[in-house]
């Protein structure tokens, strides 16, 4: 998969999402930014986010993912 594709399934499932993927055409990083994550443990984060992209992970299309989910102020605080 390429990582433009990734980044719009993401965008898609989680609307208004600051979404960048990078990757090597097999592993892929995901940073997710969105207001949805608020409240959020990480693991449900990780699981809205793996939601998006459940029909390329069952099909084996993708099938190495790393994400990073944050809140707005969270990202702001990374710098």
């Amino acid at each position: 998969m390429e990582t433009e594709a990734i980044a719009q399934l993401i965008r898609a499932g989680l609307p208004g999402a600051e979404v960048q993927v990078t990757g090597d055409g097999e592993h892929f990083e995901a940073v997710v930014v969105s207001d949805a994550f608020e409240g959020l443990s990480l693991i449900k984060r990780e699981r809205l986010v793996m939601e998006t992209v459940r029909e390329q992970v069952a099909s084996g299309e993708l099938h190495a993912l790393s994400i990073k989910a944050r809140t707005p102020a969270q990202q702001a605080a990374q710098g």
